[in-house]
């Protein structure tokens, strides 16, 4: 893109002229602020001197370059090193607060007040500005002080234990892959965040935005509270997996791989699961007959129809056991991409399973935007990344760099009247430390027994 389609696009930013403070760090925090620089807002983020983030040394991947976890939650930021319990550095953090219009952090429960950043000082510093914190747990639960990490949310919110199977060895609380803890708190967080820039537009004045990782979680959770309810009111649930032949207690069991709804859902194997894990389909059987027929005719099999064990939604969630493998039978036959475009043009709703070297390399991502690549430069070069997961009509990201650490020191302390001598002064008390890149090992692996 050419700098005159780069301004073209500045100008249509959503949150252009917006400034972030941005004192967070690993996933959850840094996951909204980059939204919010996607979206136009300068965001400036605050690291600790000399290691900064802690993900920009986890999990290496390639000698001298900062990891993926980090640039793939930073970019588009610009980095300023303090030391924030200094008390210039303290004058610094303040300065820039003074004339910002977000700060966002996630650092342990109470250390911000502690450190003299909590929201009763600040607000006071500048009444107009939005402050919005991210925390495992709600203010007044009895885990208010309770560190939390992607895993721990999602045991508390309620996702884990209704995933996984109910038989068997593995019938334990299961993670979800995705980031229903993390990257999910930090949507969350941003809603809360652009919600508050709008009620600015009405009162004048800043507030304080909260947001828990426990009620992200719950949010995305909350059909799981209708059919705890429905449990209560039933004592049994018709649309899961291990229904009618199931001992039901107080709490609902695992989902496994049903659809949610009433509706019949599964994954079937699809042609050459033998050797490949992720050749599979996910069909959902909807509750009309009229579909249904469709269905069993799109298949071939039209006797299904009257079938006196499938003749309406209820019986065929009774013998959903006796369906399942008639479906597979079917869909053995054929590749996953195959019955997607078959079924899929019979009105079926169907989808393959598709593994991340899959997704990674798939064109119609890679063409529309939700894949980008990022050009970071160095030992990197380019690289991928999930890219803003909605668009505007008039509105597209320019994509940028992830910042080295304190690469932006300068620049930021240049604007807040800060002179090239008292920037030097300021390193050698360590209030800042000097800009560096990444400097550090590939991480070493047994592939084969072998050492690589």
């Amino acid at each position: 893109m050419s700098e005159n389609e780069k301004n073209e696009q500045n100008e249509y930013a959503p949150l252009k002229g917006i400034k972030v403070i941005d004192w967070t760090q690993v996933q959850s925090g840094p996951s909204c602020t980059q939204l919010l620089a996607w979206l136009g807002a300068e965001v400036i983020k605050i690291e600790r001197t000399n290691t900064g983030d802690p993900t920009r040394n986890e999990l290496l991947d390639i000698k001298d370059s900062w990891s993926l976890y980090f640039l793939q939650l930073n970019a588009n930021k610009k980095s300023l090193t303090v030391d924030i319990k200094a008390p210039e550095g303290k004058k610094i953090m303040y300065d820039l607060i003074k004339k910002a219009d977000v700060f966002v952090e996630n650092i342990a429960p109470g250390s911000a007040d502690r450190n003299g950043f909590g929201w009763d000082k600040l607000h006071e510093l500048n009444p107009k500005l939005i402050y919005a914190s991210l925390k495992g747990f709600n203010q007044g639960s009895r885990f208010e002080n309770v560190k939390a990490f992607e895993p721990v949310a999602q045991s508390a919110g309620g996702a884990a234990s209704a995933t996984g199977w109910n038989k068997g060895p593995n019938n334990v609380p299961t993670q979800s892959a995705a980031a229903l803890g993390d990257s999910n708190t930090g949507m969350h967080l941003a809603i809360g965040i652009l919600a508050a820039l709008l009620q600015r537009e009405h009162t004048g004045e800043g507030t304080f935005v909260y947001q828990s990782m426990q009620d992200a979680v719950l949010n995305l959770c909350r059909i799981k509270l209708r059919d705890q309810i429905m449990l209560d009111n039933l004592g049994a649930l018709p649309h899961y997996a291990v229904y009618p032949d199931w001992k039901w207690g107080k709490a609902i069991p695992r989902a496994e791989n049903t659809e949610g709804g009433q509706v019949i859902g599964w994954t079937y194997k699809a042609k050459g699961w033998e050797t490949d894990p992720n050749a599979y389909v996910y069909i959902v059987i909807q509750n009309e007959n009229k579909k249904w027929d469709k269905l069993c005719e799109a298949m071939g099999h039209p006797e299904w129809e009257t079938d006196p064990r499938f003749v309406d939604w209820q019986h065929r969630q009774l013998h959903k056991e006796e369906l399942y493998p008639l479906i597979e039978e079917y869909t053995k036959q054929y590749d996953k991409y195959t019955l997607t475009k078959e079924l899929g043009a019979a009105g079926v709703p169907v989808g393959p399973v598709l593994d991340w070297h899959e997704l990674e390399n798939d064109p119609d991502l890679n063409k529309d935007g939700a894949i980008v690549t990022i050009n970071q430069g160095g030992n990197r070069g380019n690289f991928k990344t999930i890219g803003l997961p909605f668009t505007l009509s008039n509105y597209k990201p320019v994509y940028d760099k992830a910042p080295d650490l304190g690469e932006n020191n300068k620049e930021i302390l240049s604007k807040l009247g800060y002179d090239p001598d008292q920037i030097e002064d300021l390193v050698n008390k360590g209030v800042i430390s000097k800009a560096k890149g990444p400097k550090n090992p590939r991480v070493k692996v047994i592939i084969d027994g072998k050492e690589q």
